[in-house]
């Protein structure tokens, strides 16, 4: 019996996103599907095809795990021309993979339904207690200190900026993960925003009643 398109993703991307240490690893590919699925299904979608594909697949282009975007970008393609899949489906999913990534704030302006819900579940993937654990652990790949009270939160920055610029994992709470929970564009993404939302809030207090030796 042939494979499906998502058991053939599957068995192509397992491997080579098992060893990541960046926070983008396969389980992140597999939270991320599961809470599409889940809030497609919470929203009155049935067709899912696309939304779980998109899902697995939206970190294989993505620049800061790549050469450069034109190299992530045809790796992409060639992945999506492995598929079962028309050309308009082809296009469909690159289209929602394009408009996940926040880009410092500079992202992509969406309608789509399934670009909805494939950013919502990326973005809720990155707030609350696991949000927590792979900021930390994108912020030690990157080799950005804990904390550096000497810096200033970054606003209204290029993607260059965002990329690149001098920060501190505390810093990237404020620089975008704080802001997550605003840019929800489903209503069932907002109600899980929430609670992971109101988690953070309570690290971060802790995290500087300690820093400050309060305790």
């Amino acid at each position: 019996m042939p494979l499906s398109n998502v058991e053939k993703v599957t068995d192509y991307l397992k491997p080579k996103f098992s060893d990541d240490a960046s926070g983008h690893d396969w389980h992140h590919l597999e939270r991320v599907r599961r809470l599409s699925l889940y809030i497609a299904k919470q929203e009155g979608l049935t067709d899912l095809h696309s939304i779980e594909l998109a899902a697995l697949l939206h970190d294989v282009s993505d620049e800061k795990l790549n050469d450069n975007r034109e190299s992530g970008q045809k790796k992409l393609e060639n992945i999506l021309l492995l598929l079962d899949l028309t050309d308009k489906e082809r296009e469909k999913i690159q289209a929602v993979i394009a408009s996940v990534s926040f880009k410092g704030g500079n992202e992509t302006a969406i309608t789509e339904i399934e670009a909805k819900v494939v950013r919502d579940a990326d973005r809720l993937d990155a707030i609350g207690a696991i949000g927590i654990a792979r900021t930390f652990a994108y912020g030690g790949s990157k080799g950005n200190p804990l904390f550096n009270p000497e810096l200033r939160v970054r606003e209204n920055m290029t993607i260059e900026e965002y990329r690149n610029g001098e920060t501190s994992t505390i810093h990237h709470f404020y620089e975008k993960l704080l802001k997550l929970k605003n840019l929800m564009c489903t209503e069932t993404g907002r109600k899980l925003a929430e609670e992971r939302h109101a988690f953070m809030e309570g690290f971060l207090q802790q995290f500087f009643k300690e820093w400050n030796g309060q305790g």
